[in-house]
């Protein structure tokens, strides 16, 4: 199922100016999303 979200013009701006080549923003919030969950099981772990 889709989820569809709401983004402020302003931080879709701001996104796009991180987006590499032909990425999209859904590319790029995944891998948002990805990073946030290495690092909060990285912390989670106490190392």
């Amino acid at each position: 199922m889709v989820q569809p979200i709401e983004l402020d013009d302003d931080l879709v701006e701001r996104m796009n100016g991180h987006l590499e080549d032909d990425e999209t923003l859904e590319e790029f919030i995944e891998e948002l999303v990805t990073i946030y969950e290495q690092e909060g099981r990285f912390l989670q772990e106490g190392a």
